[in-house]
């Protein structure tokens, strides 16, 4: 799975890479991303690559409460076309979510050491992701007058995860699709609804490079750059 990631570019590489016109204003660099946290989300929009900010964990357009974004933080490659909750998304709302590192615990004598994963060549890469658009459902009895507020939209994404390659399977057996630069465009296109045209892209082809981080990456609630940084071999 993938359950923790990195973004720390300042925008310029971001924006480089991507050919983005601008960033979000509520983007920063962020150095231990967690579930149900908004995150730069990159889409196609009337043949254009856009970037926004959505809530990452899943919530399919037929839920009933939003609650089970908490279980679709990631989709399986190797099912993703026929659960219900990701087949629509897949032929329809497909996006990147830019990246520079997640990050895997490695137990070491009965302890869980955390290690982050970067790219051997590339300093921003994008994960395979999946987008959806919902609103709470409304019964006849609290739908309102007409003019009333309608209920806030909550626009969420999940990342695709397949089979560790060689570089991460010593510590985990699955890891996020990491998609080449030449399959972006693919995969973006609204107009390839597909399966079997988008489907040989979820692989775990790059090569990466892996190095321990400091425990602060245990809590959510330590967002700093420490989080990235080598860990000292005294430590």
């Amino acid at each position: 799975m993938c359950g923790r990631y990195t973004l720390t570019d300042p925008g310029e590489e971001l924006m480089r890479q991507f050919h983005l016109p601008g960033l979000p204003p509520e983007y920063l660099p962020r150095y231990n991303i967690a579930p149900s946290q908004p995150v730069p989300v990159i889409a196609a929009v009337e043949g254009e690559r856009r970037i926004g900010m959505m809530r990452w964990g899943l919530v399919p357009g037929w839920a009933k409460d939003a609650s089970i974004g908490h279980r679709m933080i990631n989709a399986r490659a190797e099912t993703v076309a026929e659960k219900p909750a990701f087949r629509t998304a897949l032929r329809r709302r497909r996006c990147l979510i830019p990246a520079d590192g997640f990050y895997e615990w490695q137990v070491r004598n009965g302890r869980k050491q955390p290690v982050r994963f970067v790219g051997a060549t590339e300093r921003v890469f994008a994960f395979a992701g999946l987008w959806e658009s919902w609103r709470p459902p409304t019964s006849a009895e609290s739908a309102g007058e007409p003019g009333d507020a309608q209920p806030t939209r909550l626009v969420t994404c999940t990342i695709i995860t397949t089979e560790a390659n060689d570089f991460v399977r010593p510590v985990h057996d699955r890891m996020p699709v990491i998609l080449p630069r030449e399959a972006y465009d693919l995969w973006l296109d609204p107009s390839v609804q597909d399966p079997e045209a988008i489907l040989p892209l979820l692989t775990s082809a790059p090569e990466l490079r892996v190095y321990d981080v400091s425990k602060l990456v245990n809590s959510p609630a330590n967002d700093v750059p420490a989080c990235v940084e080598p860990l000292a071999e005294e430590e």
